[in-house]
């Protein structure tokens, strides 16, 4: 019912009465609503529509609820949450009534309504057609090349852990302990940085495993990669400073650089990683992020005599590096490299890793190492835009780690995941030989599974989602689709031993299918 029918019905004012019986109409108590919510939705759109006038009187409380069926204190109640919304007003001895919401009122400036094309004292007038909205151009870019999955687990998707093989008892006992305690300064914000005895206890671990320089001071403990490498970035480039990104490289280092107004330069990598050419170190980057321990997603290793080149370039040219070190606790056969901030003397890496891979993804508790001179600046800044919290999972983590719970579950899941690498290995070789080569599989929780350039590599793996197989197109991680490898990402950690070979039977299908031009 419109509002120029209701005057027509009604009138100007519609009588109490009246108002009543067209409530009694349009309520009903089978909707699955409760009461309250059913009278309080009714009335709040029935204004808001002007179906009730400004100025129309609304039954008695103790009449409506004798109309409706209701108890008293309902209806009360409803006009009440209707008063401090502003919908109506009560006078007490003369009733409660429609509000005028006069389109002024609402936007508390008159200007607003002129600028609509609305006249000020017209309060019953159309409103404009609103102006269409649209993502900013680097929202709709962002969102355009979005490389995150719907699928986060099943064969094979790759980067992803084996969350059942968790010391779950473990952790519940760490955090029972913790909660039973409930000491308030668990309860509130983090500190800039993150909990101290956490900070402790990463210092500890990477200098010991990965032969990181670092004190406590300088880890900041962040949500994950994505949020170390947005830190670093904000603090240490701006809008439209070069960065150089390996090609290929992880989408969410794309995603993360592009939102910051970046000014992305893809470096082709060669069997030791990044491989600028002469025409790259002519211009020089602001920032340049790697992955030296195991190149993403192509695997390879950064040897020394390269990082020491990168390191001597960047310190000459003022050039910062972001070490992503997502995954070096996992190699197969050789004990985990060295971190490239172990060999820097001049305070010009950031390194950042986390626990998603490690631990579990859902855990969100990630760390970046920042040079001394700046660790008070990187922690400032942490506290200032994220105002982090999970204090109680900090400690938990905390504990977990300095009890050797950590150590002790890298080392199992190594040879879990070891193991699984060597039956999809086998699977792969036994069903295609030389024919579509492994490639990156001597560490991380993925393999490359190379085909023939000509392969569309993404109709491929939808063809394998179709069979119930998540895989990645490897041409999606090259900023060119001109200069694009074509194969496949396969992970095997979350892959159970038994469902390997089945699973990657489905795959096959797909591949076979393709390969043979159907």
């Amino acid at each position: 019912m419109g509002p120029i029918l209701a005057r027509f019905l009604f009138g100007d004012t519609m009588k109490s009465d009246t108002l009543s019986d067209w409530l009694v109409q349009r309520f009903a108590r089978r909707d699955g609503q409760p009461v309250y919510r059913q009278l309080h939705r009714l009335l709040q759109q029935s204004i808001l529509d002007r179906v009730l006038p400004p100025g129309a009187k609304l039954p008695s409380s103790r009449l409506l609820a004798a109309e409706l069926g209701i108890a008293r204190n309902t209806v009360t109640q409803v006009y009440e949450q209707l008063v401090l919304e502003g919908y109506v007003i009560s006078a007490t001895g003369r009733g409660t009534f429609v509000a005028d919401l006069a389109l002024d009122e609402i936007a508390g400036i008159a200007g607003i309504a002129a600028g609509a094309g609305i006249a000020a004292d017209d309060t019953r007038a159309a409103p404009a057609a609103p102006a269409p909205r649209s993502l900013s151009t680097r929202g709709a870019r962002l969102v355009a090349g979005a490389g995150v999955s719907r699928r986060q687990r099943g064969a094979f998707m790759p980067g992803v852990p084996d969350v059942s093989q968790f010391p779950s008892r473990i952790w519940l006992r760490l955090h029972n302990k913790h909660w039973r305690r409930t000491p308030a300064d668990l309860m509130t914000y983090a500190p800039g940085g993150g909990l101290w005895a956490l900070r402790e206890a990463l210092a500890d671990y990477l200098r010991t495993a990965r032969s990181v320089r670092c004190t406590p001071e300088q880890i900041i403990v962040t949500t994950g990669i994505h949020q170390s490498i947005d830190l670093a970035v904000r603090l240490l480039t701006d809008p439209g400073d070069v960065i150089w990104t390996e090609d290929p490289c992880y989408w969410g280092v794309r995603s993360v650089m592009q939102i910051s107004g970046l000014t992305a330069r893809p470096i082709a990598v060669d069997g030791e990683g990044l491989a600028p050419t002469p025409e790259d170190s002519a211009a020089p980057p602001k920032l340049m992020l790697v992955t030296p321990s195991h190149q993403y997603p192509l695997g390879m290793v950064m040897g020394l005599g390269r990082r020491r080149a990168l390191l001597e370039y960047a310190r000459q040219h003022g050039a910062w590096i972001i070490e992503d070190d997502y995954d070096s606790e996992f190699r197969y056969g050789s004990r985990p490299l060295a971190s490239l901030q172990g060999l820097d003397t001049a305070e010009q890496v950031i390194y950042v890793g986390s626990f998603s891979k490690t631990l579990f993804p859902g855990l969100r508790i990630g760390y970046l190492v920042a040079p001394e001179a700046l660790a008070h600046d990187f922690e400032t800044a942490s506290a200032e835009l994220y105002r982090e919290g999970q204090m109680v999972q900090q400690a938990v983590l905390a504990e977990f780690i300095a009890e050797g719970h950590f150590v002790s579950h890298i080392r199992r899941m190594r040879a879990v995941y070891g193991q699984r690498r060597q039956i999809l290995l086998d699977a792969l070789a036994s069903r295609y030989g030389d024919a579509l080569p492994a490639v990156g599989s001597d560490a991380g929780l993925h393999l490359v599974m190379r085909l023939p350039d000509p392969v569309d590599d993404r109709a491929l793996a939808q063809a394998a989602l179709a069979r119930d197989v998540v895989t990645r197109p490897l041409s999606s991680y090259y900023a060119s689709g001109r200069d694009a490898a074509s194969g496949l990402l396969l992970g095997y950690a979350c892959v159970p031993d038994a469902e390997i070979g089945p699973a990657f039977d489905r795959l096959a299908g797909a591949v076979d299918g393709v390969l043979a031009g159907g």
